[in-house]
């Protein structure tokens, strides 16, 4: 009789936590509003300018590829900042693999066109050796035209995966965090030359004991191996002062004055020395800082967008079932956070060739605290 207790006991519990795990998947927030729907076309890179123009990019990856940048206009996607470079050509004036975007305090919004090395890769590294194509454009968004091109002539492209821009007008630099070195790059906005930082340290390389799992499936691919990325979401404060980074396999959140980063006189060991730890904040994407101060993170774990404040507390801002692997951001004028939604956790590489993509793609949009 003692052990049939027992059982019902074990039975009851396993239930209760079964129903929890469920529970714990349903979430649903009316603050979460669609931006735009952008159907089976997987948004990658966000960004707005000053009059709430919004700029969604779109990997060239699988079949499902139309454009490389858009501008989202009555709810639909426009190829920008024209259809000639959206189409395949000459890599020199053409898309090949847009990435990340970034709309700085001038409105120049600066476009990453990245298609990583094969090393390089945050979805893994492939028996195929490839070198890297990088290159950034410098575009001006009152006039919608190109003014300037860079292609990162000194970075070692048979290891690189640029992912994500940030620029300080001050400074005249722009920062990169580059996965695939496990590194930032610093560009030099007036010379095209770059430097890489903080290489293969504690703040860039990503904790290996940290592993992503979604509904009790690990982020694993066919032949069992982790989703793994070295430093990739990247914020600049709006005062240039700071520059916050971290891998996504890690729960801190670093930062360094950028006047450490601007300056070439400080040794490697130097250099790692001013990087600050500032919280725990759980596996993380996308960055970007607001005007006060308060640093926006994307956590596909738990379907929440979070800002950590000055004071150094960590908010929920929404939570949504919906927010599937939240990727990169953009503030508007108008008050509100977009952000993409890329849903790379429910790839068939890392669900033993299931594909779990909800479709339409979106990107959302929520009001500022």
């Amino acid at each position: 009789m003692h052990d049939v207790k027992k059982n019902k006991l074990i039975l009851t519990l396993l239930l209760t936590a079964i129903s929890m795990s469920t529970f714990a998947q349903q979430y649903h927030s009316e603050k979460l509003i669609v931006a735009a729907s952008v159907g089976e076309y997987r948004p990658i890179g966000v960004s707005v300018n000053s009059a709430n123009r919004l700029f969604v990019s779109f990997p060239r990856q699988g079949e499902n590829y139309e454009f490389g940048l858009t501008e989202i206009v009555d709810g639909k996607r426009v190829p920008y900042p024209n259809a000639e470079w959206n189409k395949q050509g000459d890599p020199k004036d053409h898309f090949v693999n847009v990435q990340d975007l970034f709309v700085d305090a001038q409105d120049y919004l600066w476009v990453l066109d990245a298609k990583p090395s094969s090393s390089g890769s945050i979805f893994g590294s492939s028996a195929k050796t490839s070198n890297g194509q990088f290159k950034l454009l410098k575009i001006n968004t009152k006039t919608n035209s190109l003014e300037r091109i860079y292609t990162f002539d000194d970075v070692n492209k048979s290891l690189a995966g640029l992912n994500d821009i940030r620029v300080d007008l001050q400074k005249n630099l722009a920062y990169l965090s580059d996965p695939g070195l496990a590194a930032i790059i610093v560009l030099d906005l007036k010379t095209g030359n770059t430097r890489r930082v903080l290489e293969k340290t504690s703040s860039t390389l990503a904790d290996p004991s940290v592993e992503l799992s979604y509904k009790g499936r690990p982020m694993r691919d066919k032949s069992g191996n982790p989703f793994v990325s070295n430093v990739n979401g990247i914020a600049l404060t709006h005062d240039f002062k700071y520059l916050y980074f971290k891998p996504i396999n890690n729960t801190n959140l670093f930062r360094i004055q950028t006047q450490y980063l601007a300056d070439t006189t400080l040794s490697a060991q130097e250099l790692q020395e001013k990087v600050e730890n500032i919280a725990s904040v759980g596996v993380t994407h996308g960055l970007i800082a607001d005007k006060q101060g308060k640093i926006y993170l994307t956590t596909s774990l738990d379907y929440a967008i979070k800002y950590l404040t000055p004071d150094g507390k960590l908010h929920t801002l929404v939570q949504d079932s919906r927010l599937l692997w939240p990727d990169s951001f953009g503030i508007g004028t108008d008050g509100y956070l977009y952000f993409s939604c890329a849903q790379l956790a429910q790839d068939p590489q890392w669900n033993n060739g299931i594909n779990r993509t909800e479709l339409p793609y979106n990107v959302f949009k929520v009001k500022l605290p």
